[in-house]
């Protein structure tokens, strides 16, 4: 099955934090078709956190999305992700984008993610990797998702965009 995966991650290492996300999954035998460029963005609904790096990778896996998600949550925890405040400070956060055009609501697992079309963190990366994707709820690709997004938050380029070669870089304004 073709999933698209959210990476996140605004303490630590954030940039070795999405790598190391990123190649636990590849040991885990979820094949990653494609990374979007490396994004950093400007926290959203908590304001008072270090800004995000958010990146989306394209993969493959035989695993079913309840399955997918519960590695996804183990991988979190063995980055050292702790509970903390909704929305707030996280070493590195997964979430299941989309998976094909299926779409599930059960408890602890929805698809497509219910605010994928709400975030530009999520959308302008998605949109750069796969714009045609489509929303198997809204009918709306993803470049057209993105161009109709009333979210005002920063999405910027970060560094070199990938992992090899990224610089650590803060939007001015920010300590």
């Amino acid at each position: 099955m073709i999933y698209f995966l959210g990476l996140g991650s605004n303490l630590g290492r954030r940039a070795s934090n999405l790598a190391r996300a990123r190649m636990r999954l590849e040991r885990a035998g979820v094949a990653v078709l494609r990374a979007s460029s490396v994004y950093e963005t400007e926290p959203v609904d908590y304001a008072d956190q270090p800004w995000f790096l958010n990146q989306v990778l394209e993969v493959r896996s035989g695993l079913a999305p309840a399955e997918l998600l519960r590695l996804a949550k183990s991988i979190e925890a063995a980055l050292k992700r702790a509970p903390a405040a909704p929305k707030g400070p996280r070493t590195i956060d997964i979430d299941i984008l989309l998976a094909e055009d299926l779409v599930i609501e059960s408890p602890g697992l929805v698809v497509p993610h219910p605010r994928l079309h709400l975030r530009n963190f999520v959308l302008r990366p998605l949109a750069e990797l796969a714009p045609d994707v489509r929303h198997p709820v809204l009918g709306r690709t993803a470049g057209e998702l993105l161009g109709a997004s009333a979210d005002a938050g920063r999405v910027l380029p970060a560094g070199g965009g990938r992992f090899r070669g990224f610089r650590r870089r803060r939007p001015s304004g920010q300590t």
